[in-house]
């Protein structure tokens, strides 16, 4: 029964019953990641001088690597992997463009670049996570360089992927 309603109300939204929603939702989840990218920048301004450049990227990378150094509990590691995550999405949709979407299954956002010609995604959260649990294995910089990389292909051949 729920599954036939969840289905029907899908299908309503996919055909504009909700498009009003569905574009509410939409914004809020671009104004929360920004903000709490913002809030990142004001909380680590002792850190080092956040402007959503790319090279900035260094910086959050070595708060990453201090950070590291600590035990945490998982209420801390979700925290500052959103936060952390946030501004690196903010980072490449300033300097490369993208859509922000929500995955469910993943519970966290995802930055698609390039859409309709090619699609480029990011996990931010996954991969701060990974540098603190793993260390310069996940450096942030190359895992951005990685991403700087795949958006070039795509603009010159439709490439589309992930990046992990």
């Amino acid at each position: 029964m729920i599954e036939g309603f969840v289905n029907r109300h899908y299908v309503k939204s996919i055909n504009g019953a909700y498009k009003s929603e569905v574009k509410f939702m939409q914004s809020r989840l671009d104004q929360d990641i920004i903000s709490t990218a913002e809030s990142f920048t004001n909380n680590f301004s002792d850190k080092g001088h956040f402007d959503f450049s790319v090279e900035s990227l260094r910086q959050v990378d070595n708060i990453l690597q201090e950070i590291s150094d600590y035990e945490i509990d998982n209420e801390t590691l979700y925290s500052i992997s959103s936060m952390a995550g946030c501004y690196i999405f903010e980072v490449a949709r300033r300097n490369y463009g993208g859509k922000y979407y929500w995955i469910q299954e993943r519970k966290q956002p995802v930055l698609v670049t390039g859409e309709p010609e090619f699609s480029i995604s990011i996990f931010a959260f996954d991969k701060v996570r990974g540098r603190i649990l793993n260390g310069i294995e996940d450096e942030i910089p190359y895992y951005f360089d990685g991403y700087i990389k795949a958006v070039e292909k795509g603009k010159k051949t439709g490439y589309s992927a992930t990046i992990v």
